[in-house]
């Protein structure tokens, strides 16, 4: 598979990375723990609508090198960059998912607008997660360290625990599979350890709020009413109040995997708005 290189804070480490179809790009930035193997539905959907798609995965995750240290958003953002740089991409579209609109905001901040169209965020961490006197609907600092502690010591068991929830999987009404739950565990267990850790430090501890009021290119946020993995009163809703320019479109059924539960209404809503 393809790779590009990213050299930042004294690390060289290759990106993995899948490049379908042709036209105007869309790059697909994936949620935590998972890889580019989660935009599946959206891949196929999107190529076969004429677009040019690419997925990577975050470093420490699915195929790309996982360095000891560096999962900070600054450098998550740096590794975006060289990709787009290396395949001297223009117009593109970003789509990012989960912690993926993290990639997508410092991007922003950091290198410009100049070789972007429109973003997208997918059920979106942005703009805070951790709960502050300013943010009384983020999750309370107890429940992230909880977290922290839980993939420190018994990090398979968290991520058996954890990818049922990102469905609302109930054992009388299943939104997905059990394969699509064992599949999801399969990508996310063989992610870095210090990578699944340092990234949940990065979307715990970031606060966009700043940030998402420079943003000057147009903004769809897409999230499930029913997420109860990033509840939307602390994100979706707070990005689409700092955003200048943004849309949002709730779905009221939908929990934080929606582009798994709800693949067909997230694609033509992608296609719509990217026009």
């Amino acid at each position: 598979m393809p790779v590009i290189q990213n050299k930042s804070a004294n690390q060289e480490i290759s990106i993995n990375y899948v490049d379908y179809g042709s036209g105007q790009p869309i790059i697909l930035i994936h949620g935590w723990p998972l890889s580019h193997k989660a935009w599946e539905k959206q891949i196929t959907a999107l190529v076969n609508r004429g677009y040019r798609v690419i997925a990577y995965d975050r470093r420490g995750f699915g195929q790309s090198d996982a360095p000891w240290e560096g999962y900070d958003y600054d450098t998550l953002a740096s590794d975006l960059h060289a990709l787009i740089m290396q395949l001297d991409l223009q117009q593109v579209n970003l789509v990012g998912f989960s912690m993926g609109g993290g990639e997508v905001i410092r991007y922003l901040t950091r290198y410009g607008a100049e070789k972007i169209n429109k973003i997208a965020l997918v059920a979106s961490i942005i703009p805070l997660v951790k709960q502050k006197a300013d943010n009384p609907d983020g999750v309370p600092e107890a429940g992230l360290n909880d977290i922290l502690n839980a993939l420190k010591t018994d990090r398979l068991n968290f991520l058996s625990n954890f990818h049922p929830a990102f469905y609302n999987y109930k054992s009388d009404g299943n939104p997905v599979s059990k394969q699509q739950l064992k599949y999801d565990f399969s990508i996310s267990s063989h992610a870095a350890p210090q990578a699944t850790v340092g990234a949940a430090i990065a979307w715990m501890d970031t606060d966009f709020r700043s940030e998402c009021k420079q943003i000057t290119v147009p903004t769809l946020i897409i999230h499930g009413k029913a997420d109860e993995t990033v509840p939307i009163a602390t994100s979706a809703n707070q990005a689409a109040a700092l955003i200048p320019d943004s849309t949002l479109v709730v779905y009221d059924d939908a929990p934080h995997g929606l582009n798994i539960t709800h693949a067909d209404r997230l694609n033509n809503d992608l296609v719509a708005f990217f026009g």
